[in-house]
């Protein structure tokens, strides 16, 4: 019985994952926020905090919080203390320079060393720059990202929400296979019912004859051997008619031989008196031999009587289909009645099984998921779009720093002279030096809003990295959400209706990332009993009790009847050969009284004795002897060999036959015996072991069925991927593009605060001084005992 595999719907492709990749930006921001945050979620401190429920926190718990944080607030701090000196540092140095102090006078002091200081700054500056690129364009990347990743955000819900809907849909799909399969034992066994005649009366016909199959097998046996005799008789009665005739053609042919030769030995006299010619006659007389037509009417009689086809025994075998067909009405429609109740019993299940009602709560979930996404999709792609243009903004003000720079790296070097007087700079070489004092003065009035922006973004989206990410990927997460009443009012396992309480999160989890059923993730079994669900005893008994009843009558059998046993028992007697002892000894002898080739032999040998008038008929009659004797060998011998096997055959034959007889009569009337005993037991037993046949295609339905319930109807794999494509969408697409903007932007903020200083210290290699310090060489004597040194005496030029 094919009840046929259970289908699995087909799911969507897989989140559709945002263009650009920041791999390395990303692992680096990991790094960093682990170090930030190397301890790992505070179970115990989140469900006490839980259990609270707005009550006050202990000084404990306060101090294990701040423990948590620490690396957090570290680092808030740090970014305050950037939001609050880097301003009044800028007011101050805006001050002084106004005031002509801290560089604010446009005077340098010339030294040997001022043209490796400039490199030095040039080169530092210009990695500062290149830093700070690289750190623009990554957060510049990641707000693209983040946008794209909030675009996608969308159709890999909506994706994921259809995948749940069709989970969802499936289940009453699957469930209705499971109980509509109910047709094929239901209808098995109804076909089963209507052809009881056939089916039941041919199992007991069956049985019957696998009863009488020796006793038939022994009567087909002696009719093949009564075949073979009748055949063998038959052998023998045309070749006694073949050798009676032979020997009438060729006996006047032997008298005319023997004759003409007892002529010539007369004419011949005293030489030829030794010589007798009486040999010239058949030695046997065929007509003699003993006829079997007697026997061979007998055998032919029974042969023809047809007797294996009017046994009574096939001819009840043959009834058994329609007298089981009329004598079980009652019995089948019974059980068709019963076959009704079955129906509605197993299609009742539907309505009781505790996956319809999970079903429409998640369904009413998701369609309510669904109608949220799509009523704030708009809202959301529009507040997306006004998020980019601001954060790009942002990463313009950085780009605007980097701008001065780097025109200050280009302009400064380009009108840069050697030889030319601080006083007396070029204009580019200025312009060079104001580019940087420019980059300087954005640097200043943007570096804290950026600050304040990123210390923002990394409290939170650092936090609930670590939070749900990152505790996520560790199963930390599931351990929390597994702790009994850390959501005040919410019990999964009431949700779910397990009344047990061992259900949990990360179990539900694991089980069906192994694509487990519901049935078994669940634990159903506690809350609805499948043996007692799928309970059909009541009517399968009912089933049993109306074949209880049913009482199969066949016609008494009998093997061979009295007439048929009377018939073989006189074909066995007429059938028996007449002696064949004298016609053995003749055929024994040989064709004729004497040899005629010795005869053949004497008459030529008394050629040379004779007379010439008797000489060539002797020779005459030795040439005729020898082709007398070779025609009557080329004739007689087959004939006569044939004659004797078959006699010989037939005596044996005729000896099995009795010992066959008597066996066939025997075993016919055990098998009879064992009939008229055992009828009953065989057509109960056929009985019982159809009806079992009926009630296995239920037993092996049972089964199936709640094997396919419990490990194949709703296959949770899309449960546990649907969790995961929300985890990627929150964690790898949104919160690391976030994550990686404001780490990229407090990349350059940090390197803002040393462009800073270093672009004040290179712009005065490069901007116009307005007092310059000369450098006079001086030759001072020290004494005799020393060496001349120059030492430089600096004059003041307006």
């Amino acid at each position: 019985m094919e009840l046929g595999n259970i289908s699995q719907p087909a799911y969507g492709p897989g989140l559709e994952e945002p263009s650009s990749s920041m791999l390395g930006l990303v692992r680096m921001l990991h790094g960093f926020l682990r170090l930030v945050q190397p301890h790992g979620l505070p179970l115990e401190l989140i469900a006490d905090l839980a259990q609270t429920q707005g009550g006050a926190v202990t000084e404990e718990q306060k101090k294990e919080l701040l423990r948590y944080e620490l690396g957090f607030l570290v680092c808030v701090a740090i970014g305050l203390l950037f939001v609050v000196v880097v301003p009044l540092a800028g007011c101050c140095f805006c001050c002084c320079r106004c005031c002509g102090r801290c560089g604010g006078r446009a005077s340098q002091k010339q030294s040997r060393r001022t043209r490796s200081r400039r490199r030095v700054l040039y080169g530092a500056v210009l990695l500062l720059s290149a830093l700070l690129l690289a750190g623009d364009a990554c957060a510049f990347v990641s707000n693209s990202r983040f946008s794209q990743s909030v675009s996608s955000t969308f159709p890999n819900v909506n994706s994921t929400v259809r995948d749940l809907r069709s989970y969802l849909l499936s289940i009453p799909q699957q469930v209705g296979f499971v109980i509509d399969s109910s047709n094929v034992p239901l209808g098995n066994t109804n076909d089963s019912l209507q052809n009881i005649g056939t089916l039941l009366g041919g199992r007991i016909s069956s049985s019957i004859r696998n009863s009488t199959d020796e006793a038939l097998g022994s009567l087909q046996s002696l009719l093949r051997a009564m075949e073979m005799l009748a055949s063998t008789f038959g052998t023998i009665n045309s070749t006694r008619r073949r050798l009676e005739e032979l020997q009438g053609a060729y006996d006047g042919q032997l008298g005319t031989m023997r004759a003409r030769i007892e002529s010539t030995l007369q004419r011949c006299g005293q030489p030829c008196s030794t010589v007798s010619p009486n040999s010239v006659a058949f030695g046997a007389n065929y007509s003699t031999v003993s006829g079997v037509e007697q026997q061979l009417e007998a055998l032919r009689d029974v042969l023809d009587s047809g007797i294996e086809g009017d046994l009574e025994v096939i001819s009840v075998l043959e009834q058994a289909p329609r007298k089981v067909q009329e004598q079980s009405r009652d019995v089948v429609k019974r059980a068709q009645e019963q076959l009704g109740h079955i129906r509605q019993e197993i299609h009742s299940v539907q309505d009781q099984l505790p996956l319809q009602d999970m079903e429409e709560r998640a369904g009413n979930l998701v369609n309510q998921t669904s109608a949220v996404l799509g009523d704030n999709q708009k809202t959301v792609t529009d507040l997306d779009g006004l998020r980019w243009i601001v954060c790009a903004l942002l990463c313009c003000m950085v780009l605007l720093v980097v701008l001065c720079n780097t025109c200050g790296l280009l302009l400064g070097p380009l009108g840069h002279r050697e030889s030319a007087l601080p006083t007396q700079r070029s204009c580019l070489s200025n312009t060079g030096g104001n580019f940087f004092m420019a980059g300087v003065g954005f640097s200043f009035i943007f570096s804290w809003l950026l600050m304040l922006l990123v210390l923002l973004t990394f409290f939170l989206g650092g936090n609930i990295y670590m939070l749900v990410c990152d505790s996520w990927r560790s199963q930390q997460l599931f351990q929390l959400v597994d702790t009994p009443g850390l959501i005040p009012g919410f019990n999964l396992s009431e949700v779910l209706g397990d009344e047990s309480g061992t259900v949990t999160f990360s179990q539900i989890y694991r089980q069906c990332q192994q694509d487990a059923a519901l049935w078994q993730t669940l634990h159903l079994d506690q809350r609805v009993s499948l043996d007692e669900l799928l309970n059909i005893s009541q009517y399968t008994g009912e089933i049993s009790a109306a074949f209880q009843k049913l009482n199969v009558t066949l016609t008494p059998i009998s093997v061979l009847n009295e007439s048929q046993r009377e018939q073989l028992l006189n074909v066995c007697r007429d059938a028996q050969p007449p002696s064949f002892t004298h016609t053995l000894q003749q055929l024994d002898q040989g064709i004729t009284l004497g040899s005629l080739q010795e005869l053949a032999v004497e008459l030529e040998q008394l050629v040379d004795n004779a007379g010439a008038d008797v000489q060539v008929d002797l020779k005459a009659h030795a040439a005729e002897l020898r082709k007398l004797d070779r025609e009557l060998e080329s004739s007689f011998s087959g004939p006569l060999k044939t004659l004797k096997e078959n006699i010989q055959l037939v005596q044996s034959r005729a000896d099995q036959l009795e010992a066959l007889t008597n066996s066939t009569l025997d075993k016919a009337s055990a098998t009879q015996e064992f009939l008229q005993r055992e009828m009953k037991n065989i057509i109960k037993n056929e009985t019982w072991a159809f009806l079992e046949e009926l009630l296995g295609f239920f037993e092996t339905y049972i089964t199936w069925a709640k094997s396919a319930l419990r490990t194949d109807v709703a296959r949770c794999k899309p449960i546990a991927q649907s969790l995961d494509n929300v985890e990627a969408i929150a964690c790898d697409h949104i919160l690391d593009s976030m994550n990686a903007f404001w780490f990229s932007l407090g990349w350059c903020t940090v390197f803002l605060l040393p462009s800073i200083i270093l672009a004040v210290r290179l712009a005065k290699f490069y901007r116009r001084m307005d007092i310059d310090d000369d450098y006079r060489d001086e030759a001072v004597e020290i004494g005799p005992a020393f060496n001349l040194y120059k030492i430089p005496r600096p004059a003041t030029r307006h």
